[in-house]
């Protein structure tokens, strides 16, 4: 392979993450149902459990379980499960970008994600799956990795929509 190929493929892999979330959502109000929710005042945790459905502007969250650590002069912990749990946002060029895990860990602070089982990004019809993605908001890297040795990482790039 030469190596204007190569960059052409690096470069369409770095563009798949281009995460910019539309600034408003975070000004929104958050809705949250769920069949039960649980505070724990010594523990600082929020639990919602049974069909959480949460909405923040663009951003929808669907999972069978939400748990929220709140920490003192830091930002909050969620962890979201579910067979799989889904959230959707759109973003800043009006794309919206899905993804799906059975775990996933966001680090609102840090703005870490970590998807975790079967875990699967999508933006329009490209995508990455793998059983562990990990995306630092603030240096837009993403890295996924799957486990076993015959295990891959699948990504499929459509490249006239990662140009738009």
């Amino acid at each position: 392979m030469n190596i204007i190929k190569q960059i052409i493929i690096y470069g369409l892999l770095l563009s798949i993450p281009n995460v910019y979330a539309l600034e408003s959502d975070s000004t929104k109000p958050i809705d949250i149902e769920s069949t039960s929710q649980d505070f724990d005042m010594l523990k600082n945790t929020i639990t919602f459990d049974g069909n959480v459905i949460i909405t923040q502007g663009s951003i929808k969250i669907n999972a069978d379980k939400v748990v929220v650590l709140r920490q003192e002069r830091k930002k909050e912990i969620i962890n979201a499960y579910g067979h799989p749990m889904k959230f959707r946002q759109v973003l800043e060029g009006g794309n919206p970008i899905e993804g799906q895990a059975n775990k996933a860990n966001y680090n609102l602070d840090s703005e870490f994600l970590t998807l975790t089982g079967n875990a699967k990004l999508k933006q329009l019809d490209s995508y990455v799956e793998a059983n562990k993605i990990t995306y630092d908001v603030k240096k837009q890297q993403l890295k996924a990795t799957k486990q076993g040795k015959n295990s891959r990482v699948k990504t499929i790039l459509i490249p006239t929509q990662l140009q738009n």
